[in-house]
């Protein structure tokens, strides 16, 4: 595609681009490894015990400017952080823990400075206060289902104060009513065109769903020691331990700043760069949150310990799947057990050899090869939790019920280099009028069609959804050709055009609000519009402003504008 000059973007280029000595960049081989312990964010119970029975609470959560280390030896690093106060603010920030059925309702509050600590762009869509001052920022919970107004709409961004707000902005406090199932969720910024630099200065966090009633009898590994959220990502740093980002675009003269993909050399697990954990030889409980922008994860243990797959995303299995191997896209989550009495070894490396970009990037290096490290312990121990044969079952989708049938196209733009400019979802603008269309409570079926050399992680607000099949497009060039004039899947006759299955990995055969569209592939999942766990209808209004949306979740994408709105009818 070719693009036109523009004179604005050269002149806001020139302002972020730096020389390589200024940039600094921290040789990350020069950091010892498994220096850190691994911490545990601190956890907020979501819920008040009043005479021993749940209530509703209420909580204010702030985002602060601070400093975090990220690791022994490098300096301190501004970084922007979730907590009760700056004191306690973390990266990750606090564990928030709900119970199932018990609403909680949290007052987001920005207390960011009026400037970013990285190199954000203007010339995609970015929301933008009129005085230019104040970061903006919104809080999406990524996995929950709940109103419109509380799911942290893109253009509901609001500066320090609330000051300036967004076009869709509507309130200061958020209704999250916990009545779906268990499970795991987690929150982070999703300003618009700032999403992938917010997160980056650190705006995330577990929240987890308990329900004691069907947790209980499984018999899992619990307690804090032996149930710990892991939230993994990438980092790259300056000398002076602040977080590099490459400051000018792959196309400067059209975007001064917007890369296809954020990659980091450093591999952070909740907060701290390859931490180490001290285990007991029994069974542990790891909740994995992917909290990159743009990095897969393929995890393995470098001494043969395996996985025991018990739920995916924000949904149980119905019974576990054991694996040597975990691929995790962007935003994905795997919650697993680790038998630590099977280890013939007292040290386990758990390691990632996924290509960067995934699937056909680079190989990794010996900084982002290694997670992090497990010590553990001799003396084997009695050890009362257990993996049960079944876990949660859900009702079983009807197909005879699904009500329509859409087709997704993913869409990647190019200068005449082969440069990328641009991503779209049918060809749309986010700014375009919905297509997507579901009635409340109703089932669909979606045809994912990945045009593009890149994995997209796809992920659905409000909705879940099965993967029933994958398939290999027989024709590429032909097909991508055909819908690059007509942008009509069903013109281009996109049923004629799948060839080879691709297996589904059975532990992503469950609940998901988030699957790995793979390039060159079709996918056909199943989305639900109601409650996975008891059918019924949602016991709020979906129907109103400003909607929901869904998008890739590899941020550089979704920023630059691989998300479209997703509007409920009724």
């Amino acid at each position: 595609m070719q693009m036109k000059f523009s004179f604005l973007a050269l002149l806001i280029g020139a302002l972020f681009t730096f020389s390589s000595a200024e940039e600094n960049l921290l040789d990350t081989s020069k950091l010892q490894m498994f220096v850190d312990e691994l911490p545990d964010m601190p956890r907020i119970r979501a819920y008040e015990l009043v005479h021993g029975v749940p209530k509703p609470r209420s909580l204010q959560i702030g985002m602060f400017k601070k400093k975090w280390k990220f690791h022994r030896d490098l300096p301190p690093t501004p970084v922007f952080a979730y907590g009760e106060s700056k004191f306690t603010a973390t990266v990750p920030g606090p564990t928030m823990e709900a119970l199932q059925g018990v609403d909680t309702y949290v007052t987001w509050q920005n207390h960011l400075p009026p400037k970013h600590i990285l190199p954000w762009d203007p010339t995609i869509p970015t929301a933008r206060p009129h005085t230019n001052k104040g970061v903006p920022t919104v809080v999406h919970l990524h996995g929950a289902i709940h109103e419109p107004e509380s799911d942290g709409n893109s253009n509901s961004w609001f500066t320090a104060r609330f000051n300036e707000t967004g076009p869709t902005w509507t309130k200061k406090t958020y209704h999250y009513p916990n009545q779906q199932h268990p499970g795991n969720l987690w929150y982070h910024d999703h300003a618009m065109g700032l999403t992938r630099v917010n997160l980056l200065a650190g705006l995330i966090g577990a929240y987890i769903i308990r329900d004691h009633t069907m947790e209980g009898p499984l018999g899992l590994p619990q307690g804090k020691e032996f149930d710990r959220p892991l939230i993994v990502f990438d980092r790259s740093f300056r000398s002076d331990g602040s977080i590099y980002m490459n400051s000018t675009g792959n196309n400067p003269t059209i975007h001064p700043q917007w890369q296809p993909e954020y990659f980091g050399d450093a591999i952070i697990v909740n907060g701290k760069a390859w931490p180490r954990l001290t285990v007991r030889r029994r069974k542990y409980r790891f909740r994995i949150i992917n909290a990159s922008n743009a990095r897969f994860f393929s995890f393995f243990f470098t001494n043969g310990l395996g996985f025991i797959h018990v739920a995916s995303d924000s949904a149980y299995l119905d019974r576990p799947v054991r694996a040597n191997r975990i691929l995790l896209g962007p935003s994905e989550i795997t919650d697993i057990i680790v038998d630590f009495s099977l280890s013939k070894s007292n040290v386990a490396i758990l390691a990632n050899d996924a290509k960067y970009p995934y699937p056909t990037g680079d190989p990794v290096n010996e900084a982002n090869s290694k997670v992090m490290k497990f010590t553990i312990l001799p003396a084997r121990e009695f050890d009362t939790s257990r993996v049960p044969r079944t876990l949660i079952k859900y009702p079983t989708v009807d197909l005879s019920s699904v009500s329509h049938t859409r087709y997704i196209a993913m869409y990647e733009y190019t200068t005449d280099a082969d440069e990328p400019t641009h991503l779209y979802i049918n060809g749309k603008p986010y700014e375009a009028p919905a297509t997507e269309t579901p009635k409340v409570g109703s089932t669909e079926v979606w045809y994912v069609i990945n045009l593009t050399d890149d994995n997209h992680p796809l992920h659905i607000h409000l909705g879940l959804f099965k993967v029933l099949d994958q398939t290999k497009l027989a024709d590429l060039e032909k097909f991508k050709d055909c819908m690059m004039k007509l942008n009509d899947a069903i013109k281009c006759h996109v049923d004629k055009q799948r060839g080879n299955r691709t297996e589904v990995p059975a532990h992503e055969k469950g609940w998901k609000n988030v699957f790995k569209m793979s390039p060159g592939t079709v996918t056909k999942i199943v989305v639900r519009f109601s409650y996975i766990h008891t059918n019924a209808s949602y016991g709020f209004d979906p129907t109103k402003e400003p909607g929901y949306v869904y998008h890739c979740h590899i941020l550089d994408h979704e920023d630059n504008a691989m998300m479209r709105p997703l509007k409920i009818i009724k």
